[in-house]
């Protein structure tokens, strides 16, 4: 069977307009191209898995509203990398390590949440490559072995991206403002 390109325009325009075959076909021919863009986005396999799956959901749910039909991949793939980060984030929520039972005064809440803030903007201003391979490296605590292997990296390429994420964030955040002070000309 001659692979086919896809979407097919005929069949996008078919399931915009609530044809049960077209939409089914079209969820079924979108899915190995969801699947390996969320296997490149996604930190893990399991992840992948899942916001490959909620993608389709959307689609197969949502079709009907997708303005031109020539956009349906560009919002399949925000729809998963969307979903992608949304996981990330999650998972990152979850596993905060648990705080002793110390209460903090108001002061040191809001310095500690807004050094958290400065370092969440530093990893956010970094390239997409260098941010996936920091948040599952340092972040989500995966091995390198397993961050270069869901990335389809060598170890060395990983460590090589990680290096550099570390440092700009490093450099970012003894450069930002209050932390210096600007006492130094280093």
């Amino acid at each position: 069977m001659a692979e086919v390109s896809w979407p097919v325009e005929q069949l996008v325009v078919a399931a915009r307009e609530g044809d049960v075959e077209s939409i089914a076909a079209l969820v079924s021919g979108a899915h190995p191209h969801v699947r390996r863009f969320a296997h490149s986005m996604c930190a893990s396999p399991e992840d992948a898995e899942d916001a490959a799956q909620e993608a389709l959901i959307i689609l197969f749910r949502k079709i009907g509203t997708l303005r031109a039909s020539g956009a349906l991949a560009s919002w399949m793939f925000r729809i998963v990398r969307n979903e992608c980060l949304r996981r990330a984030r999650q998972l990152a929520h979850h596993h905060e390590p648990v705080v002793d039972a110390t209460v903090w005064s108001a002061e040191e809440e809001v310095l500690q949440r807004w050094e958290a803030g400065r370092v969440a903007a530093a990893i956010a201003s970094l390239p997409a490559d260098q941010r996936r391979v920091l948040i599952m490296r340092d972040v989500l605590g995966y091995h390198g072995r397993a961050v270069a292997d869901a990335l389809g990296l060598s170890v060395a390429a990983m460590k090589s991206r990680l290096h550099r994420a570390r440092t700009t964030v490093h450099r970012t955040l003894q450069g930002a403002p209050g932390t210096a002070m600007g006492d130094d000309d280093d």
